[in-house]
């Protein structure tokens, strides 16, 4: 199977496109020769006298299997485009955060500015590589969260503007800790063990079916075998590339954090 470790080596070792060649054209590569030495064992084969059965078997077992890989892929997009808008709401409650205190007094808006610099950092710097491996580790940036709030209960607001913009930076930062949340549980995810049987294993069990298609042209039967190899493959390819959100070329990268007021840390 290429879930856990193996999935995410392939991923944040090799581009998208060495994953494509390594998958799709391993997938036709082991097709096309099992298909030469089945008809090499049993030259019978060619003689399709079992093609209207094996007809039936692949058109049964294809439209489960593209049932099942369509709501897997559709499912898996679903999961990349929640990452990404969970990124961008937390990056947008930390350049609020930093919009806000802008009303406090300058000691005071030193002293956030500063814990949101390190929270900033700390995320991109090494929360990240680690949510790239896969590891949802909350310690990563707890310190640096418990800074912020550390000021801001320090922090007593003297007039009635400082209460508002205070009062709004604390709602803020709590949705910041929510999607904080939200975002370090998604890293951890993968694809069920029970879905990636189905997956990859209803790939090993339609591949071999085509083997058994007999046609009196070697090339034809070697392009039909390749053919449907290689439509397994990058479906393969599709959800071994979207299973992980932040790891590979398709991931969700940590750019937003380095943009609008929050390009001021760096």
């Amino acid at each position: 199977m290429f879930g856990g470790p193996l999935q995410l080596w392939l991923l944040n070792h090799l581009s998208t496109l060495e994953i494509a060649a390594v998958v799709v054209g391993g997938l036709v590569i082991v097709a096309v020769a099992g298909g030469t030495l089945a008809h090499r064992r049993y030259p019978k084969l060619a003689e399709g006298e079992h093609n209207d059965m094996v007809g039936v078997l692949l058109g049964m077992f294809g439209a489960i299997y593209g049932i099942i890989l369509a709501f897997v892929v559709v499912t898996l997009w679903t999961q990349m485009q929640d990452a990404r808008s969970v990124v961008a709401a937390e990056t947008t409650g930390l350049a609020q955060v930093v919009r806000d205190i802008r009303a406090f007094p300058p000691p005071e808006q030193r002293q956030l500015n500063t814990a949101v610099s390190g929270y900033v950092h700390r995320v991109v710097e090494t929360q990240w590589p680690l949510m790239r491996a896969g590891k949802a580790d909350y310690a990563a940036t707890e310190s640096r969260m418990d800074g912020i709030y550390t000021v801001l209960q320090s922090y007593e607001p003297a007039t009635e503007r400082e209460k508002a913009f205070y009062g709004q930076t604390v709602a803020d930062l709590n949705g910041v800790v929510a999607q904080r949340r939200s975002r370090i549980a998604q890293s951890g995810q993968e694809l069920p063990p029970l879905l990636q049987v189905l997956v990859y294993g209803g790939a090993l069990l339609i591949i071999p079916f085509t083997f058994l298609y007999g046609n009196t042209s070697r090339r034809a039967q070697l392009f039909f075998v390749g053919s449907v190899a290689a439509l397994i493959g990058f479906s393969l390819l599709l959800v071994l590339v979207l299973d992980r959100p932040f790891a590979g070329d398709l991931s969700v990268d940590p750019g937003p954090y380095r943009q609008g007021a929050l390009a001021q840390f760096w």
